[in-house]
């Protein structure tokens, strides 16, 4: 797999696992139902920096994607915030690990000094990688997130130096 920036074109590669993703309605406070055009906006905004994992032996096949944007402006820009998500038919194989290590990699590089990371679900498999590579939470919120299955979750705010 290689990890590289993403293109315009990438968006139509990210979409249907980001739609999946948040449809389910499980990680992500965003509308289950956000629109294409509004999803892109969300995951690519001006300013923003996204990376994707490819399929080597299928370079058009997007893996994961990672989004990377300031999390507060002004003196606090050096604050980085990222989203991260998986293609449901390819986890399970260190896809996110190893992006997450190379988001934090490049974070660093562009000057960034921390991450944030605002809502992470309690409930969310992916809060033991985050607290393996450093993160700790820094906060919670009880009951914040409306959980499809399991009813009113909290939601964590979690912190790492870079």
């Amino acid at each position: 797999m290689t990890i590289r920036d993403a293109d315009a074109q990438d968006w139509d590669r990210i979409w249907p696992f980001w739609q999946r993703i948040v449809s389910a309605g499980e990680t992500y406070s965003w509308d289950r139902d956000t629109p294409k055009e509004q999803a892109r906006a969300l995951w690519m905004p001006p300013g923003g920096r996204v990376f994707v994992v490819v399929d080597d032996a299928d370079p058009d096949t997007v893996l994961a994607s990672a989004s990377v944007k300031r999390n507060y402006g002004g003196p606090a820009a050096h604050v980085a915030n990222a989203g991260f998500m998986v293609d449901p038919a390819h986890t399970g194989r260190g896809i996110g690990r190893r992006l997450a290590e190379h988001v934090l990699e490049e974070a660093k590089k562009d000057g960034y000094e921390a991450m944030v990371f605002n809502a992470v679900v309690e409930t969310n498999p992916a809060l033991a990688l985050w607290t393996s590579l450093g993160f700790a939470v820094v906060g919670t919120i009880p009951e914040a997130f409306e959980h499809p299955t399991r009813g009113r979750v909290a939601l964590h705010v979690m912190h790492r130096r870079l």
